[in-house]
């Protein structure tokens, strides 16, 4: 065999050239430098300017545009969209929540958006398109107009999740409609807010203003939270959702007035107890969870899940925004924890010159959340409701879903499942992801799966939302809730017999001690769904009435302290 340099000057037959087989040890030292040499000498890899692309970055959001400047948002519930609103009026912005998206958005969104794209992107996209469309169509407003004296403010992120990419795909879409220039302001929420387009110095990100941004997310979860609680169980429809409106008008008045929040809660307490319950229906208990923004929203963007749930005859469990701002705080407990020993390798958090201090900031930032939660709760009436662990959430999930990862909603997902089955705290779990979800999708998908398989009696269904199908994902509910309702009827007929009473037994105490069907009452957790727990709440006063009279008649007998007799009584 012939090395191919070789002279082959004398060689009369056909030119071929024949490669000696190549091992690392051979190509590394004798042809790495040739191929290189070659290839650098191809017009390919000549030196010459490169042009590397360039997301062009739109005018800034000063001061001076604060007050001609509408700042819009949307994305989080109705009544957190109103009440954040609210909060930054009484701050002095100009603001404006936009509706909940529809299909007419999510139409929007793929038009003028990339292929490709999770239902998120869409649906929000398309809703402020379709807010500016309506401001130039009907209207009439002018586009320079239009992107001189409007903004969005939207949330974004990091990791492995197409979230992180929102403020490209907003500028993308808003210079294909028509909109070039228009400002959007990226609040990382991880790393506070800062302007996707440039520098921000049109939001005062004083203390001020964060506290009354949490005050409006908190009391938004503590009313939905009542709200469905209450809702499932109301003897005339639609008295919830009444008192609900009027409760959001007075938030919202406290919030744009800066008055008494508690005060304006205590008046939410009042209207909600006006609402007539009857908690012995049965209604199966159904969690969802899933993927952030697809689990939260409470329109067409997951099918209107949690009021096709009620209309189904469920009570729907919710999860709640502050949850997540206390995961976010978990989050940079732990990567400190990890990297304080770290500091002098770099990063961000170890470079900290008292990564201890920091520690403690923390701890005080969860403290002061599930602190405020907690009074907001009891002045609204939202009693015995427990926000999530995250050390214990971590834990149980860890061996399933490491907690490095934190794409989408992390272990917590995992976390979630496990605690509903381990402490019988539903009787159904409905994950709820987007299409194209790819962090949501490996964990409801995948690693569920083996949690199903180590817990037998888990009710689990995970569903995708495009924005089209409605129909095929109602079926697959609608199969699962009847399995959930005969879940919740085992809890109820387990009460019963552990007892040893029956639904006459609870309706004559009921009759006696109506307090308990007060729509503010909560009877102690201990089944799947609130009818079950209402009758161990008073299966248990029946058994200790019962013990008490018990050990009465026996101290009776002991003594001697029966009726008295008459003499003549004595003597027969």
């Amino acid at each position: 065999m012939s090395h191919p340099n070789a002279d082959r000057s004398n060689d009369t037959g056909p030119r071929r050239t024949v490669y000696p087989i190549m091992t690392e040890k051979t190509f590394t030292p004798l042809y790495a430098p040739c191929f290189e040499a070659r290839s650098r000498e191809s017009p390919a890899f000549q030196d010459r300017p490169t042009s590397h692309w360039f997301d062009k970055q739109p005018r800034r959001f000063t001061a001076e545009q604060r007050e001609h400047t509408t700042l819009l948002f949307g994305g989080l519930t109705v009544a957190q969209d109103r009440f954040i609103q609210a909060a930054l009026t009484g701050l002095g912005y100009k603001t404006l929540a936009l509706d909940c998206p529809d299909s007419k958005s999510l139409n929007l969104g793929k038009e003028f958006g990339n292929r490709g794209q999770c239902n998120p992107t869409y649906f929000t996209v398309g809703n402020l398109l379709k807010y500016l469309h309506h401001l130039r169509d009907e209207q009439g407003i002018p586009t320079p107009d239009i992107v001189e004296n409007y903004l969005f403010v939207t949330a974004g992120t990091c990791g492995p999740c197409r979230f992180g990419m929102y403020a490209t795909e907003y500028r993308k879409a808003l210079r294909d409609a028509g909109f070039e220039g228009f400002r959007v302001l990226l609040f990382q929420q991880t790393d506070g807010l800062k302007q996707a387009t440039g520098d921000n110095d049109g939001l005062a990100m004083d203390t001020r203003f964060f506290l009354q941004l949490v005050k409006a997310v908190i009391a938004g979860d503590v009313l939905n939270a009542m709200g469905y609680r209450i809702r499932a169980f109301e003897l005339k429809p639609g008295d919830t959702d009444a008192a609900m409106k009027r409760c959001h008008g007075h938030v919202i008045e406290a919030l744009s007035r800066r008055r008494s929040l508690l005060r304006a809660l205590w008046r939410c307490r009042r209207e909600l107890a006006r609402v007539a319950v009857d908690r012995t229906q049965l209604r199966p208990r159904i969690a969802v969870i899933g993927e952030f923004w697809a689990m939260t929203t409470e329109g067409e963007g997951n099918y209107r899940l949690q009021q096709f749930l009620e209309s189904e005859g469920a009570e729907v469990d919710v999860q709640l925004i502050t949850a997540w701002l206390l995961y976010l705080i978990w989050g940079k407990r732990y990567d400190v924890r990890r990297r304080e020993d770290l500091a002098p390798l770099g990063g961000s958090d170890a470079d900290s010159p008292d990564p201890r201090g920091l520690l403690v900031r923390l701890w005080l930032a969860d403290r002061s959340i599930r602190g405020m939660f907690q009074v907001f709760a009891r002045v609204t009436g939202l009693y015995d409701y427990h926000l999530p662990d995250m050390e214990a959430l971590a834990n149980l999930s860890h061996d399933l879903y490491d907690n490095h990862l934190r794409g989408g909603e992390g272990h917590m997902e995992v976390g979630k499942v496990m605690m509903n089955v381990i402490h019988n705290k539903v009787n159904m779990t409905i994950s709820v992801k987007p299409f194209g979800c790819m962090p949501s999708s490996g964990i409801s998908d995948g690693v569920q799966s083996l949690v199903t398989e180590l817990y037998p009696k888990t009710i689990f269904l995970p569903i995708e939302t495009t924005g089209d199908g409605a129909v095929n994902i109602y079926s697959r509910i609608q199969m699962q809730l009847f399995k959930a309702r005969q879940a919740a009827q085992q809890d109820v007929d387990e009460a019963y017999g552990r007892y040893g009473i029956d639904a006459e037994a609870v309706d004559r105490y009921l009759r006696t001690h109506p307090r308990l069907q007060r729509p503010l009452h909560r009877s102690p957790h201990s089944a799947g769904s609130t009818s079950a727990d209402l009758i161990h709440d008073i299966g248990a006063r029946l058994r200790s009435w019962r013990r008490i009279r018990e050990t009465a008649n026996r101290f009776v007998r002991a003594f001697g302290l029966g009726a008295r007799t008459s003499p003549s009584d004595r003597r027969a």
